[in-house]
């Protein structure tokens, strides 16, 4: 069974049934990823190409490398080193990509609607690594998928998201899943970091830290985005620490078997103490694992590998 719609751009647009069917063909995609042997030939003869608008690590080499399991190739397109640097545009550069005969575009860009803009350009499958402080769909479905691993079940679940909610497209994104799924959304953070009306999205916000991860069962500590303390809407890194880390002593008011999880790239000592990010409750590494399971579950459904009995061979 493929997904319905040809690209994936966010989760606000997903059934909680659309969402539990990638979940569950992520499955055996981690099964491949812990062979000796990590390769299949779900994908050959697909190409899948990268092009990213904003630096990235994690997410980057998590698509390349889901590709490369299924044996689809690969090309990987930098904005600094492309034609855009000439002036040309992003539809010019995302059909000149498709027309080369590409099946899946995995485009980040700075800018909100960037992926809805070139999905309908193009006849590729396009998905949204990351678009602005939109969505960042394919983060939350890994984040999804640990915790249904972790725990057996998302419905019913408390999770807390702590931190910079105004600027994260993870938020969002993990707001939209979460509850679409069943499970009950708490947000924390500074009061210039809460957009208005963040709670039209389903979400509790709480006034303090502690009031998000009491009986929690995941609490996801976003990154704190230390470029935006310049324009004044963050207090001091230390300030920040004492009123919203995550720290041992708040991480006992959550449940016994809590979860906790950083999308990365974390600011030791700041949005959490290290303890805490090491520490028995942490699945913060296995996030990383997950992340290529899920994308290789994306690309094989995206790019026609719904349509073949078998996820692997």
């Amino acid at each position: 069974m493929a997904l319905k719609t040809k690209d994936l751009l966010g989760l606000q647009d997903l059934t909680a049934a659309e969402i539990g069917h990638i979940l569950d063909t992520a499955g055996p995609m981690k099964e491949i990823i812990q062979r000796n042997i990590k390769k299949v030939p779900t994908l050959r003869g697909r190409t899948v190409a990268t092009l990213f608008y904003e630096p990235s690590t994690r997410t980057r080499s998590s698509f390349e490398l889901a590709a490369k399991y299924l044996s689809a190739d690969t090309v990987n397109i930098a904005a600094g080193s492309s034609s855009v640097t000439k002036g040309e545009g992003l539809k010019d550069t995302a059909r000149t990509i498709a027309a080369a005969g590409t099946d899946v575009v995995v485009l980040r860009h700075p800018l909100a609607g960037a992926a809805a803009l070139i999905a309908g350009a193009v006849r590729a499958a396009v998905i949204n690594a990351g678009d602005g402080a939109h969505e960042h769909p394919s983060q939350a479905l890994l984040d999804l998928y640990t915790v249904r691993e972790k725990k057996g079940r998302l419905e019913g679940l408390a999770v807390a998201i702590i931190g910079d909610i105004m600027h994260s497209r993870v938020a969002r994104s993990n707001i939209w899943g979460f509850t679409r799924m069943g499970a009950r959304v708490r947000l924390a953070g500074p009061a210039t970091l809460l957009p208005p009306g963040i709670e039209n999205l389903g979400a509790k916000v709480c006034h303090n830290i502690e009031g998000a991860v009491a009986g929690a069962d995941v609490i996801m500590v976003l990154r704190l985005q230390l470029e935006r303390q310049r324009q004044g809407l963050l207090p001091g890194m230390r300030e920040y620490a004492r009123l919203f880390g995550l720290n041992e002593e708040r991480l006992k008011l959550a449940r016994p078997d809590v979860l906790v999880m950083h999308p990365g790239p974390m600011n030791r000592g700041v949005e959490i103490v290290a303890a805490v990010a090491d520490g028995p409750h942490s699945v913060i590494d296995e996030q990383v694992t997950n992340g290529v399971a899920v994308r290789m579950a994306l690309l094989y459904l995206l790019a026609g590998g719904g349509a073949h009995s078998e996820a692997a061979h």
